[in-house]
């Protein structure tokens, strides 16, 4: 039989897997795969923070070690690049917000490229829970800068007559809430379109070999050959798929930060 004849019916099995499914309760009042594994990874993102806290207190100043300086990376890379380069003075105001958005989407993101588990930033629920909370975030300093009304003003620029200010104003302000479905939307497609294309070809893997283990044939080896080939494929897309959970959180809390030096810009 032709490994592909089954394919289009285990495809529909493997997108099914992705939907959330409640361990316990049901999906009004639970525990889904998803929300567990997002527990983990923040209790893993808890653990290595703690250890990281108790090594720093040891060894002073100095850093020693890959885990050390590893940490050490991606926290002064928070600061330096996402918070100082963008939000200029205020970035201490800011760096909570930013490096807690930072860690807590990449921990969900590595944790969902190990086979078995699921990321919990692969639910559309918690990618939109992320974006409302950067977009509450974002409005909120904006309207402590300049205040309700002056933030309202600072939608439209500055120099432009009516009604053409007025037009700008709204289209402004549509693109504003419209940041809350990107943001979500992107963060939510981009993992599940990765861990999808992954499945299927892990499958591949799995269907070709299968004629192989049932019963030796030359047909059955050269299939076993395409499995090879295959899993070839699959290895690197898991490796293009563990740098794409590093971008994924880069590129929401990049857009996290640009929309707060924007708020809180008092040029028009």
């Amino acid at each position: 039989m032709n490994p592909l004849d089954v394919l289009g019916e285990e495809m529909d099995e493997l997108v099914n897997s992705f939907s959330s499914e409640p361990i316990v309760g049901d999906l009004n009042v639970g525990l889904t795969q998803y929300t567990f594994w997002m527990f983990v990874a923040i209790a893993l993102l808890m653990i290595v923070v703690f250890v990281f806290k108790k090594k720093q207190a040891a060894a002073g100043m100095l850093p020693k070690g890959r885990f050390m300086n590893g940490i050490e990376f991606l926290v002064e890379y928070c600061r330096d690049d996402l918070c100082k380069g963008l939000l200029g003075d205020s970035w201490r105001r800011h760096f909570p917000f930013i490096a807690s958005v930072f860690f807590f989407i990449l921990a969900n993101n590595i944790v969902g490229i190990i086979p078995g588990c699921k990321p919990g930033t692969g639910c559309i629920g918690t990618a939109a829970a992320l974006a409302l909370v950067s977009f509450v975030y974002f409005i909120v300093m904006g309207v402590r800068s300049k205040g309700p009304i002056g933030y309202l003003k600072s939608l439209a620029p500055a120099g432009v007559g009516f009604p053409m200010n007025a037009l700008v104003w709204l289209i402004e302000l549509f693109s504003t809430f419209l940041r809350l479905v990107t943001l979500a939307v992107r963060l939510f497609c981009n993992l599940f379109a990765g861990h999808v294309v992954m499945g299927a070809f892990a499958l591949l893997s799995t269907l070709f070999l299968e004629p192989l283990l049932q019963g030796f044939s030359l047909t059955a080896l050269g299939q076993a050959g395409a499995s090879a080939f295959w899993l070839a494929i699959l290895l690197i897309i898991y490796a293009v798929e563990m740098l794409v959970a590093v971008i994924q959180a880069y590129v929401f809390t990049l857009l996290s930060a640009v929309y707060i030096q924007i708020a809180e810009s008092t040029e028009h």
